[in-house]
């Protein structure tokens, strides 16, 4: 058996507020956002760029053309803005930076919440666009020259569209399920002698994903993000043991929001083709099971490190196809406790 530890979570005291019940071990408290956590895709990458720039553009059209457009749209604003590195004008300014800060609107304020509903991973709306829409673009032009060269480039075009895809998915509702955080084939299921954020001894489930899967990760349980930690790394290929260390990656640290509250760690790691990790969430967000929470960018492995406690049955088997959400990998078995559902949250996160 292996062993493996994370960052411990800041004491019961500490500046933040968070989830508080008494359990053994003391029970987490939300941390601070990392501070190497800037955005939601930490990893940057030439499409964020562009669209980045296409936003200050687009500020630049609405302050000059539409004064009255830009006073609705800060009337309607809640919280402010500090912590996005740029003014935030209406929602689409908050696209990268909704883990900075608590700017936000309702929903029946925001013109573009539409998009939230597309079959189609918003995250992934510019890369679909510039990647797909430009091949597609490409082979309408090169299709009167010579149709069999376009071939190739519409191909490429409909792989993009598909990838990022977004497709509803129901969770299934028993009391102690443990769902996949991602789509693709289990890949390995260790055992840990100790883990310091779950607080002893584990199960860790390694899922990975090829180009062909849904790419967009999910809440394994209904749960509070206690805390996020993004490490830079290498680009090996995720069927690798050694990516899980090495690669780029971004932990995500969970508690049950009920009884017994259970610590939960989901793990977004980088691959060989998928070098962008996007997680939208921030320390102090209260998630439903199955709810999506980010996505990695064009193959990719995801782990879900879950606590060896009695009445613990694992479902999950190696080289068994899941799907984020809906595939149970494990469930406790234990007898119903009235306490009930404890709701989390941070000043200052992020």
């Amino acid at each position: 058996m292996t062993a493996e530890s994370v960052p411990e979570v800041q004491a019961a005291g500490g500046t933040t507020s968070g989830c508080r019940a008494p359990r053994a071990p003391s029970q987490a408290v939300v941390e601070p956002l990392d501070p190497q956590i800037t955005s939601i895709q930490p990893g940057g990458g030439v499409c964020m760029r562009l669209e980045l720039a296409w936003g200050r553009v687009r500020r630049w059209y609405l302050r000059t053309f539409r004064p009255g457009y830009v006073a609705r749209m800060r009337r309607l604003r809640l919280g402010d803005d500090r912590g996005c590195p740029h003014d935030v004008l209406d929602p689409r300014d908050l696209k990268f930076y909704r883990n900075q800060g608590t700017c936000s609107w309702r929903p029946e304020d925001d013109p573009f919440a539409w998009r939230d509903r597309l079959p189609l991973v918003r995250a992934g709306l510019a890369e679909l666009l510039i990647l797909g829409g430009g091949a597609w673009l490409l082979a309408a032009v090169i299709v009167w020259w010579w149709w069999p060269a376009a071939v190739p480039l519409a191909v490429w075009g409909a792989l993009i569209l598909w990838f990022f895809r977004n497709p509803k998915r129901t969770a299934p509702s028993e009391s102690g399920m443990i769902v996949s955080p991602a789509d693709g084939k289990v890949v390995a299921i260790d055992e840990l002698a100790s883990h310091e954020y779950v607080g002893g001894p584990a199960v860790k489930i390694a899922v990975f994903l090829s180009v062909f899967n849904v790419h967009v990760n999910r809440a394994p349980a209904a749960a509070c993000v206690v805390g996020l930690t993004y490490a830079r790394g290498k680009f090996l290929g995720a069927m690798r043991r050694r990516a899980s260390k090495e690669n780029e990656r971004m932990t995500i640290r969970l508690e049950e929001t009920s009884p017994p509250h259970r610590r939960l760690v989901v793990v977004q790691i980088a691959g060989a083709v998928a070098r962008r990790i996007v997680c939208w969430v921030a320390p102090g967000e209260n998630l439903s099971r199955g709810q999506a929470l980010g996505m990695i960018k064009l193959g990719s492995r995801t782990e879900l490190i879950l606590p060896r406690q009695p009445g613990l049955i694992l479902e999950a088997r190696l080289g068994q196809s899941v799907r984020a959400g809906t595939t149970v990998l494990a469930r406790y078995v234990e007898p119903a406790l009235e306490t009930p559902t404890r709701r989390c949250s941070a000043s200052g996160s992020g």
